[in-house]
């Protein structure tokens, strides 16, 4: 099994805008959940501490190989989202990796 991790901070001038901003990444992410090949799990959480260092959502992912994360990156739909989102992201932090392995 594979781990992706991915931490966003998104556009907004305000608390309420980067909510607006993270519910709006949450939902289209969450339309990927049983269209990838290979994507057993997903969940999408979004910041409450609103610290100044905080990312304001992550996403946690799991993935039955290698192989099934490289095609979620060039799968269509995810690509679709990306492109969908534009410059909403606007610092993004990631973390794969084989749970158990150094």
């Amino acid at each position: 099994m594979i781990k992706h991790i991915v931490m966003w901070r998104v556009r907004g001038e305000t608390a309420d805008e980067r909510q607006a901003s993270a519910e709006f990444v949450k939902t289209r992410f969450e339309g990927l959940v049983g269209r990838i090949p290979g994507l057993l799990r997903m969940e999408i959480g979004l910041d409450f501490s609103r610290v100044d260092y905080a990312c304001d959502m992550v996403l946690y992912s799991e993935f039955d190989s290698v192989t099934s994360l490289e095609g979620y990156g060039a799968h269509p739909e995810h690509l679709r989202i990306r492109q969908e989102l534009g410059d909403v992201r606007i610092a993004r932090f990631q973390v794969d990796y084989i749970p158990g392995v150094v």
